[in-house]
C-alpha cells in the first residue's frame, strides 16, 4: 500500500498538531495492509466475539458486537472474513452489500486485538462476508484482562430507546464502565476505498474513566480521555475529519449493551499528550442481557497498576 491509500487528511492533521506526522506515515505505510497475516486471522477465528462498526441511514456512526461460538468468524482467505451471525433484535447494525465497516478482534484476556476495515461482500441468511481494505495490529496496552464465559440468557427483552439525555440505568452502565468500543468514519467513507473508510477501536481505563455530565440544552456529554497510543490516531483523525462517532459499552456480568450516536469534539489539553474526545449523545439503544457472555473479573492493564 502507498502512503495516499493508507493515512487520509484527518489523520495527517492530528499527527501534525501531536508532532508525529512524519514518523507515524512511515509506519503506517509498513504495517497497514490490505489482507490479514496468518497470525491476524488466527486470531479472529478463535474468538467469540466480534466488534463491528457501520453507519446508519443518516451516516452516522454506531458500534455494535456480535457472537458466536469460537468458529463463527472464518478466514477463507487472507483478503476475506465470512461471519457467520447476524446483528440482534435492537442492533443499529444494519447490513448491506458494498457498506463499509470496521472490524475488531480482541482477546482481552491475552490482550490481543487486530483492527479489519473492510466491505461487505455477501450477505447469507446466516450471515456475511467481508473484503479487506485495511489489516493491522494493535499493541496491548489499556486492554482489561478478562475471560469469557459462554451463558443462557434466555430471551433478551426488546431494546429501549435512549434519548438525548441518557437514563440514570445508561449512565450507570457508563460510570461503571472500564472499556468502551467507538466507531468514526471520514466523510467520504464508502467501500473499497482503502483509508477513507470506517474504524471500530477499543479504548480502556479504571473504572469512571468516562465522565458523564449534562450541557446547557439538556443532553448528556460524555468526555473520554484520549490516551497515548500507537500515534497513528485512526480515530481522531475519523473525528476530525468527520465529528460524529458511534459508542458501546458493555456490562460483563449481565451481557447488557448501551450503543449510542452523536457528535463529537477533539479538546487538546495545554501539555503534550492531553487531549479528550467529548460526545454530545443524539440517540442510543440499551439492550439488556442481549450478549450470551460473561466474563470474569478484570486484571488491569499495566499503565492503571500503580492506581489500582
Amino acid at each position: 500500500m502507498d502512503t495516499n491509500n493508507t493515512v487520509h487528511s484527518g489523520e495527517r492533521e492530528v499527527q501534525l498538531r501531536a508532532g508525529v506526522q512524519e514518523r507515524s506515515a512511515y509506519v503506517m505505510q509498513h504495517v497497514i495492509r490490505d489482507a490479514m497475516p496468518e497470525q491476524h486471522a488466527e486470531l479472529f477465528e478463535k474468538l467469540p466475539t466480534l466488534l463491528v462498526g457501520s453507519l446508519d441511514a443518516q451516516r452516522r456512526p454506531w458500534a455494535s458486537v456480535l457472537a458466536g461460538r469460537p468458529g463463527f468468524v472464518r478466514a477463507p482467505d487472507a483478503r476475506h472474513l465470512v461471519i457467520r451471525a447476524l446483528p440482534g433484535a435492537g442492533d443499529p447494525l444494519a447490513l448491506h452489500v458494498d457498506q463499509p465497516l470496521g472490524l475488531l478482534g480482541l482477546e482481552p484476556h491475552t490482550r490481543r486485538r487486530n483492527r479489519m476495515n473492510g466491505t461487505v461482500v455477501a450477505i447469507e441468511s446466516r450471515g456475511f462476508a467481508v473484503e479487506v481494505d485495511q489489516s493491522f495490529g494493535n499493541c496491548p496496552k489499556y486492554i482489561q484482562a478478562r475471560e469469557p464465559r459462554w451463558v443462557d440468557r434466555g430471551v433478551a427483552p426488546a431494546a429501549r430507546i435512549e434519548h438525548t439525555q441518557l437514563s440514570a440505568e445508561a449512565r450507570r452502565l457508563v460510570s461503571q464502565a472500564d472499556t468502551l468500543f467507538i466507531a468514526s468514519a471520514t466523510p467520504q467513507a464508502r467501500g473499497h476505498a482503502g483509508a477513507e473508510g470506517l474504524d471500530v477501536s477499543h479504548r480502556g481505563g479504571l473504572p469512571g474513566f468516562v465522565r458523564a455530565s449534562d450541557n446547557a440544552e439538556g443532553a448528556t456529554v460524555l468526555t473520554i480521555p484520549d490516551y497515548r497510543g500507537n500515534n497513528f490516531f485512526n480515530t481522531l483523525g475519523n473525528l476530525a475529519a468527520h465529528p460524529y462517532a458511534g459508542l458501546l459499552f458493555i456490562d460483563p456480568e449481565t451481557g447488557d449493551l448501551l450503543h449510542l450516536t452523536g457528535a463529537t469534539e477533539i479538546v487538546w489539553g495545554e501539555q503534550e499528550g492531553q487531549r479528550e474526545i467529548r460526545f454530545t449523545v443524539d440517540e442510543g439503544r440499551f439492550r439488556e442481557r442481549a450478549l450470551p457472555l460473561t466474563w470474569t473479573p478484570p486484571e488491569y492493564a499495566p499503565q492503571f497498576s500503580q492506581a489500582t
